[in-house]
């Protein structure tokens, strides 16, 4: 049977991206986004707002994208997998952390602080040898660049 490893989110960057390199020079950036519902209690018919915060990873490129134009308040538009890792503490008990392993990613809104371009350009891991494509651009040549990517 098959499976579908799937996630997308649409939220707000919680702090500035932290960006590191591996010994092989691949950029990795790490960012939290926090997703908001709002709903209304039924006992209180109060309005109610939840907050879920996640962890978000990007790679190469991508990583390198991500921390250049990616702010602390940010709106961001992130496709990725889920991914868990376990791993040991100090004291000997067993942890878990789940992240997202970015593919794709949007940055929304305006003009983001501190006046540099960018908002609204779309980026991917690429497919072919191209790094990245704006997926907002009309032009010919980024249409053919994204293959068969478009979420519609």
């Amino acid at each position: 049977m098959a499976s579908v490893n799937k996630v997308i989110i649409v939220g707000n960057v919680g702090r500035d991206p932290e960006t590191r390199y591996m010994p092989s020079g691949d950029a990795v950036t790490n960012i939290s986004v926090a997703t908001s519902d709002r709903y209304k209690d039924k006992q209180t018919n109060e309005m109610k707002e939840t907050t879920e915060w996640h962890r978000v990873a990007f790679f190469g490129k991508l990583a390198e994208i991500a921390g250049q134009y990616l702010k602390k308040g940010s709106q961001v538009y992130v496709e990725g997998r889920l991914r868990t890792r376990k791993w040991t503490d100090a004291s000997g008990q067993e942890k878990y952390s789940t992240e997202i392993v970015a593919e794709t990613m949007q940055m929304l809104g305006g003009k983001p602080v501190g006046g540099s371009e960018g908002g609204g350009e779309g980026y991917s891991r690429a497919k072919s040898t191209e790094q990245s494509a704006p997926a907002a651009s009309s032009s010919a040549a980024s249409l053919g660049a994204m293959d068969d990517d478009i979420p519609f």
